[in-house]
């Protein structure tokens, strides 16, 4: 008789080798995503290291310390569920060593008392607390786009003209300081789970695909993930007689960006009227005929807000947009398998990434 503790193994040791795999190819986003759905509770060390692992080479792209602790709590608690493991040993030793040559602490928490006298460290904290108590409201009130995310993780499955298939992570810079409202809708929807396992319904070779559509999966459904003060392109000062279903994104095409390749854009049916689709521009293409000009008149051509662009995986969405498609109905389903963003109320598979 088979032993179903190996057959509940053999998921996670595949997983873990697609994970090693896009560590190599400078995915580690992609690896991230992978750790997250095998095991989403953190509950083996070699999780916890491929995770640590890829959070480092993140840490290193953009020298964030934050991502540098992080990514030591995560190889410290696979060194404390494995001791004897030396590859999370290894790794851990290496990067405590990285960290002391950055001059980066492991915590952020410096000693504030020493033998019950508080340090430099101490009485320079229980001052600023003391600041800070006094400007709260200031400073709730001075809050901005800083909240929102920089980054989101798009998943996506197809399969090719030769019959193969994908599963592949196209990561996308988001503009949240010049299409701040858009951004936040998208990132309302990926906490909401509302893009999970939704289609790219609209795929053109040479100009774009288009997804977003969690209602009906054809381009018809999507709305606004929260009331913006639009109703189906019609401002109005409450939403209590607007339909959720048209509930819209208020235009913010002319803030300056155009549909460069990789270009992420809401799709829409006319002005103030952009809802939860979205389209993203492969490498053979540059619509600017959708970008805004000063003087253009979006009310009868389109003006089409660009919010984000790809900064890894771009081959995936050209890739996309060359399936077999029939009137721009792909033949074989390309899914949204998961939208993701990098804020810190995005639900994390294990408190820490």
């Amino acid at each position: 008789m088979a032993d179903n503790s190996d057959k509940a193994e053999d998921p996670r040791k595949a997983a873990w080798s697609k994970a090693e795999k896009d560590i190599a190819k400078g995915k580690p986003e992609g690896a991230l995503l992978t750790l997250r759905d095998i095991d989403p509770s953190g509950d083996h060390d070699t999780t916890l290291r491929l995770a640590g692992e890829a959070t480092w080479k993140i840490a290193q792209r953009g020298n964030s310390k934050v991502d540098y602790r992080k990514a030591a709590s995560l190889l410290r608690d696979a060194v404390k569920k494995n001791p004897k493991n030396k590859q999370s040993n290894t790794l851990y030793n290496n990067l405590l060593n990285e960290m002391q040559d950055k001059r980066i602490s492991e915590s952020t928490i410096p000693r504030l008392v020493n033998d019950g006298t508080p340090t430099v460290a101490g009485a320079f904290a229980f001052l600023t607390a003391l600041i800070l108590l006094l400007a709260g409201l200031s400073l709730v009130a001075n809050s901005s786009n800083s909240d929102l995310p920089t980054e989101a993780y798009f998943r996506v499955t197809w399969t090719d003209t030769s019959g193969e298939f994908h599963d592949e992570v196209i990561t996308v810079e988001l503009f949240r300081n010049d299409a701040p409202l858009h951004v936040e809708n998208l990132q309302l929807h990926a906490e909401s789970g509302n893009y999970d396992g939704s289609p790219f319904h609209r795929i053109i070779d040479n100009f774009m695909i288009q997804g977003g559509d969690f209602e009906s999966g054809t381009g018809s459904g999507g709305y606004a993930a929260k009331w913006f003060g639009f109703c189906n392109g019609v401002q109005m000062a409450d939403s209590s007689g607007c339909d959720r279903s048209d509930w819209a994104v208020p235009q913010e095409h002319a803030n300056g960006k155009s549909h460069v390749p990789g270009a992420l854009a809401a799709a829409h049916a006319g002005v103030n009227t952009d809802g939860s689709q979205f389209y993203i521009v492969p490498e053979d293409s540059n619509p600017s005929h959708l970008d805004y000009t000063p003087g253009k008149d979006c009310s009868s051509q389109s003006c089409h807000t660009v919010y984000g662009v790809v900064t890894d995986g771009l081959e995936f969405v050209t890739a996309i947009s060359e399936v077999n498609a029939s009137s721009s109905s792909p033949e074989y389903p390309v899914t949204l398998v998961s939208l993701t963003t990098n804020s810190e109320s995005s639900p994390p598979w294990f408190q820490f990434w």
